[in-house]
């Protein structure tokens, strides 16, 4: 079952805006059709409030706990997506932030799915 409560978080080290980018490349999960497993990489950037404003970071070894919470879950790749950002937006509260996945072929199809909080740059959207 995904585990928001294994999400730590720190304060945005400096008073200057920043983007930051942590990429899962070994994302696990399970169909909740056929129970074969997906496999993906989880791409999540985000610009953190700065330290003035009280802002956050997601801590890495957390993160990498939390996505492990999701090895045994059926759940499909759309409401990962959603639950990702919705768990991350709530626990940093960040200016903005973009989850994407990008989901291994099965049976020839490939997918990708993205879900967004806050305004995210332009130049950033659907990359």
């Amino acid at each position: 079952m995904p585990n928001a409560a294994l999400l730590e978080v720190f304060p945005t080290p400096g008073a200057a805006p920043i983007v930051v980018e942590h990429i899962a490349e070994e994302f696990t999960s399970v169909c909740p059709k056929t129970g074969h497993p997906d496999f993906g990489v989880i791409t999540v950037r985000f610009e953190p409030r700065t330290a003035r404003e009280g802002g956050t970071c997601v801590e890495l070894k957390s993160l990498k706990l939390y996505f492990q919470s999701f090895r045994a879950e059926g759940i499909y790749y759309e409401a990962v997506t959603d639950r990702i950002r919705d768990d991350l937006a709530r626990l940093m509260n960040p200016n903005w932030l973009q989850v994407r996945a990008d989901w291994r072929g099965r049976g020839g199809i490939r997918s990708i799915t993205r879900a967004d909080a806050g305004e995210v740059p332009g130049h950033l959207r659907g990359a």
